[in-house]
């Protein structure tokens, strides 16, 4: 089999025709990576239709200095970054008209099936960037590296926040729920119930 990387080099050369095989190589691995991020499938579903256009229009932009995939995910973190947002600004001038609604989200709903209470609760209380940074570890399998790449930071500084950021975990977890202990692959199991 053929690696992307061929695809992408014939797909600058002007054979758009080859683009199909990068969308059929990472459009499921970028819904989940959307849909975790988003906690909406039906929002997925869209951005990622908008990721592979916004890629497909910049793909002259891409250099072979780093991995691909690396490139497609910082596109796809930036623009879910952006829906997440435009949803928080939204949801805030919401609340100021309808106060007295207790309704749960979709967000809500979605993450309570997801994954169980206390871990639910507790990404909640994670920043956009900490949680991505959960998934890309965790779901999506990156190496530290990679999410360098990702996140245009330093493999020591991704290692650092993302221990800052399991720590943090633990402890809304332990407010949650009790004594909680994890590693990364207790949470693997537990997100992927």
């Amino acid at each position: 089999m053929e690696s992307v990387e061929g695809f992408v080099e014939r797909v600058q050369a002007g054979q758009i025709e080859e683009y199909i095989h990068i969308i059929n190589t990472y459009q499921n691995p970028l819904f989940r990576y959307c849909s975790r991020l988003l906690g909406n499938k039906h929002e997925a579903e869209d951005a990622v239709q908008d990721i592979f256009v916004r890629a497909y229009e910049k793909i002259h932009l891409y250099k072979p200095n780093v991995l691909f995939s690396s490139w497609l995910y910082k596109i796809a973190y930036h623009y879910c970054l952006n829906l997440i947002r435009k949803r928080n600004i939204q949801q805030k001038f919401k609340w100021w008209f309808t106060q007295e609604s207790t309704t749960e989200s979709a967000e809500d709903t979605v993450g309570k099936s997801l994954f169980d209470e206390p871990l639910h609760s507790a990404l909640k209380q994670l920043s956009v960037e900490e949680r991505n940074l959960l998934v890309l570890r965790v779901f999506e399998e990156k190496s530290f590296a990679e999410i360098g790449e990702i996140l245009n930071k330093s493999t020591e500084t991704v290692k650092k926040r993302f221990g800052r950021t399991r720590i943090k975990l633990q402890q809304f977890m332990t407010e949650e729920g009790g004594r909680v202990r994890w590693s990364e692959s207790d949470l693997l199991s537990k997100m992927k119930k």
